[in-house]
């Protein structure tokens, strides 16, 4: 799972809190997951680490370099989620309308 967020969003501050509380509670053995932090929708690269280090995230962040991945992945928005399967196929993508629940749907698809 690949969540693609802003600290300036807050769609994505939501979405961070319950991607975080998934982090603490997941079996790391059975689910990668990672998130992006879209630097070239940030002010700067540095309000995105402040952010997590603010929040005291405890999942993987990634920098993207301004928007490659994020626009790789054909993203619309933040947050965006995307699932993949173990052969890193494409499931399924989840914009910022999506519900916590709709994505632990889509998860549960490749668990």
């Amino acid at each position: 799972m690949i969540t693609f967020w802003t600290s300036w969003c807050p769609d994505s501050q939501r979405d961070l809190i319950q991607k975080n509380q998934l982090f603490q509670t997941m079996n790391k053995g059975e689910l990668g997951f990672v998130t992006i932090n879209a630097v070239g929708r940030e002010g700067n690269e540095q309000d995105g680490i402040n952010y997590v280090e603010q929040n005291q995230f405890q999942f993987p962040v990634l920098l993207d370099e301004g928007t490659k991945i994020y626009d790789l992945f054909q993203c619309k928005g933040v947050p965006t989620t995307i699932i993949l399967d173990e052969k890193f196929e494409l499931v399924e993508t989840f914009d910022d309308r999506a519900t916590f629940i709709e994505i632990m749907n889509g998860l549960s698809k490749v668990l």
